[in-house]
């Protein structure tokens, strides 16, 4: 890439200022080439079509607030730890709780997860409630930063049915 600069004035310079404005505005171009030739920060890579997650139609929920939610996932081309998150909601609350946190295989397997949490035991009843499943993977991008990338997200009513 090549960028050229001219700077030209209607009115007089200096001999002293037009290294100035020659130097300011040769700093200007290679700001403006640095920035054009930069590719972006964190792009957010693509989901492949291969990776999934599902969420089975039905939970469970006891009496002292804790809840079970499964289902299946299948996810490729990991290299940091990989788990499988799960939250619910119920109803117009906007508070979503999470239920546990399964390790998963990205090998290109379709494995089952199961996740259990406990929530408030007044927080969800049986019945239909929004569940969030997401396969994420947790990489490491300099050796000490650890940055989420997501393999796979799922989000579904299912029944939470008491057990």
């Amino acid at each position: 890439m090549s960028v050229s600069v001219s700077v030209s004035t209607s009115a007089p310079v200096s001999g002293s200022a037009r290294p100035v404005l020659v130097r300011a505005a040769a700093c200007a171009a290679l700001l403006l080439a640095a920035a054009v030739a930069a590719p972006p920060a964190v792009a957010a890579a693509p989901v492949p079509a291969e990776e999934t997650v599902t969420v089975d139609s039905e939970g469970r929920i006891a009496d002292d607030g804790t809840v079970t939610l499964s289902g299946t996932y299948r996810c490729l081309d990991a290299s940091g730890p990989v788990f499988v998150g799960s939250s619910v909601r119920q109803g117009t609350a906007h508070t979503r709780y999470g239920v546990g946190g399964t390790p998963a295989v990205c090998d290109g397997e379709t494995h089952r997860w199961e996740n259990t949490g406990r929530v408030p035991s007044d927080a969800l009843g049986a019945g239909v409630a929004d569940v969030e499943a997401t396969v994420t993977e947790l990489r490491s991008v300099d050796g000490l930063t650890l940055l989420p990338v997501f393999h796979a997200v799922q989000q579904q009513e299912v029944t939470l049915a008491r057990g």
